[in-house]
């Protein structure tokens, strides 16, 4: 006996649907135009392509209260009237809705500044925050410093959001107002290296040696800006030797910034300490246009009281953060870092910090 193929008597979900005729030849119409101009190619392009699907496809929903199900016909038409062109599937105007519906309400600086990025950024802030002041903040720093989403995507599991400008300084009262800020935006506090398997009681020279080990996570953890100088950085100061733990040069500041390791909380010697070093580089590396050099000193543990009570008076710029091992990881971080197999793979991918 022949077999005969069951006739599909379903209906279409937009049969006898008000509106929809007209609503989706009008978007078609819109992601042609565009597609002609920018190819669908460019990123930030294509978010702004994506918002405006967004916007037209809420605004349909809302005049001809529409459900859901609705998105599954948008996405088999346009696949059919642009065939081979990656985007438009259910899945990703449910994005575009969401894009569209996570910043309607929010002022235009925030707008304008996701409809900036590529689309692949977006999704990420998307599904990871919902802070859309922080959501912000990262989306500045894109725009800023170019970061890629593997990235962006490492920063924000690292918590950068909640520790970046958080560090202990006397900026306010020994720079100049806008090489202050910028420089109090620099610094962290805690710092994350995590990547360092060190036991509690490793020394100086073994945390140094680790972090110069892992040379390209350490300037990740930094921020972008900084170049490396020297570890162990000899300095001859008439028949004295010294030597700064780390010597770091940030090209945005202009500024040489000297990094003094501590294996235990910061106190007050310390700022003595790393003091001298910044009066000693500013005399003999520092050029005339450069700015003033800045010191940090990284303590394991909580600050010294006294520590931060004598930073006040000091008239050299000094900041003072902590840092954390995988050893003295806090207990509430602990899962949602990555490894540093995964940070490692992640760096490879891109060709290390170029990206």
């Amino acid at each position: 006996m022949a077999l005969t193929r069951k006739k599909n008597t379903t209906k279409p979900v937009t049969q006898g649907l008000q509106g929809y005729e007209v609503f989706i030849k009008e978007l078609k119409h819109y992601i042609q135009q565009t597609q002609v101009r920018v190819a669908m190619t460019v990123g930030r392009e294509v978010s702004q392509l994506y918002w405006q699907v967004g916007q037209k496809f809420v605004l349909a929903q809302q005049q001809h209260q529409w459900g859901d199900k609705i998105l599954e016909q948008v996405a088999a038409d346009l696949k059919t009237a642009f065939p081979g062109v990656q985007g438009f599937s259910k899945a990703n105007l449910y994005r575009m809705r969401a894009f569209f519906l996570a910043y309607q309400d929010q002022n235009s600086i925030v707008a304008q500044a996701v409809r900036q990025l590529p689309w692949g950024h977006n999704v990420v802030l998307l599904q990871k925050i919902k802070n859309p002041n922080e959501r912000l903040w990262y989306a500045q720093q894109i725009l800023e410093f170019g970061m890629s989403r593997s990235i962006l995507e490492l920063q924000i599991q690292n918590g950068l959001y909640h520790r970046q400008g958080k560090a202990l300084t006397n900026f306010s009262t020994t720079l100049p107002p806008l090489q202050s800020d910028l420089a109090q935006q620099i610094l962290k506090d805690p710092y994350n290296f995590d990547f360092l398997t060190l036991g509690q009681d490793a020394h100086e020279l073994s945390l140094e040696r680790g972090l110069l080990e892992h040379l390209k996570l350490f300037l990740l953890e930094l921020g972008v800006g900084f170049a490396f100088v020297g570890s162990q950085y000899h300095l001859e100061v008439g028949a004295e030797d010294f030597y700064i733990d780390l010597l770091f040069y940030h090209l945005k500041l202009r500024a040489f910034i000297v990094i003094e390791l501590k294996a235990r909380e910061v106190k007050p010697a310390d700022i003595a300490q790393v003091m001298g070093y910044v009066a000693v580089v500013d005399e003999q590396l520092r050029h005339e246009s450069d700015a003033s050099t800045i010191g940090l000193v990284l303590g394991k543990g909580k600050k010294s009281v006294m520590a931060e009570y004598v930073l006040k008076n000091v008239k050299a710029p000094i900041g003072i953060a902590e840092y954390f091992t995988a050893e003295t990881l806090p207990n509430d971080l602990e899962a949602d870092l990555p490894s540093v197999e995964l940070l490692e793979a992640e760096l490879a991918k891109l060709g290390g910090l170029d990206e």
